[in-house]
């Protein structure tokens, strides 16, 4: 029998803020990148992010599992594929792709999920409804970014950085289904775990790579600091909280989110031109959601109106 999954107002609001962050990430990553070696961003926003999270975490009490079952294989392989490895891996791959090209791969996380939790979440059987709607947010994004997904960058790695790209994407795709099958756990204490293997695993990768950390500018430092605040930290905690709570189809369409936030930060904050694509790419996304999340929309204005 198949299990519906309760998908609340809440994870609406906390998809859609996930949208808002992310869409910004990138663009403050790529400043970042002017001030440290890539694996050091990506060490720097990981630390700052676990200090944090796991002082937030011990201040709750520092529980983790909250019944007596253990999945600790399970728990580290979320974590490795949830921060370490797509952390490093997008920073390398920023110096030598565009940023369109970031974003379709990144929107490409959705069309990974859905076959994946198919087989492996109850609750997530792919539908055809599901599946056309998820195909049209992703051309909707390749509107949205136009034939910049396609221009080549000129940089000599070039093509291992868009491999590296979509590995990322299958990362974050394999450990939000992997997440789901936790057993209970709480979820500011998973937020904190997974943040704290990952910078166990990113920092020794740092030195080994580039050395010890330079001391970057005051104006670098904040910006590590911005990324481990935000877009790592409380993006981090929210990010598993939706996983658990509605599961990581219903978390993919933040993927569908990050680009178009990206375009709408260039013209509403770094006054970049507006694309005439941007109202189609817009409804396409927004109406791919909409077919894909049809009995998520038609549950959710029951329990509104019930109230």
């Amino acid at each position: 029998m198949r299990e519906t999954i309760d998908i609340k107002l809440s994870d609406w609001l906390m998809v859609f803020t996930l949208g808002i962050v992310w869409g910004g990430t990138f663009m403050v990553q790529k400043l970042a990148l002017a001030h440290l070696p890539p694996l050091w961003v990506a060490a720097g926003r990981i630390a700052f992010a676990a200090v944090l999270s796991t002082t937030l975490w011990q201040l709750r009490g520092g529980k983790l599992f909250t019944k007596p079952e253990t999945d600790w294989p399970r728990l580290i392989f979320v974590s490795v594929f949830s921060a370490a490895v797509p952390f490093m891996l997008l920073a390398w791959a920023q110096q030598n792709v565009t940023s369109g090209f970031v974003g379709v791969s990144m929107a490409a996380v959705a069309l990974i999920v859905l076959p994946l939790a198919h087989f492996l979440v109850p609750g997530e059987r792919m539908t055809i409804r599901r599946t056309l709607g998820f195909i049209i947010g992703f051309i909707g994004i390749l509107v949205l970014i136009g034939p910049s997904a396609l221009l080549r960058s000129g940089a000599v790695m070039e093509t291992y950085g868009q491999i590296m790209c979509f590995v990322a994407a299958s990362c974050y795709a394999l450990s939000s289904i992997f997440m789901r099958r936790l057993p209970p756990i709480d979820p500011v204490g998973l937020s904190a775990v997974t943040l704290i293997f990952g910078m166990a695993i990113v920092i020794p990768v740092a030195i080994f790579q580039h050395g010890s950390p330079p001391i970057p500018p005051a104006k670098g430092l904040l910006l590590v600091a911005l990324l481990g605040l935000i877009p790592t930290a409380t993006a981090n905690l929210l990010r598993v909280l939706v996983v658990r709570s509605a599961g990581p189809v219903f978390m993919s369409l933040t993927s569908y989110q990050v680009p178009l936030w990206s375009v709408a930060f260039g013209v509403l904050i770094l006054g970049e031109p507006m694309k005439p694509s941007l109202l189609w790419a817009t409804l396409m996304i927004l109406g791919g959601v909409g077919l894909s999340q049809y009995g998520a929309f038609q549950r959710l204005f029951r329990q509104v109106r019930s109230r």
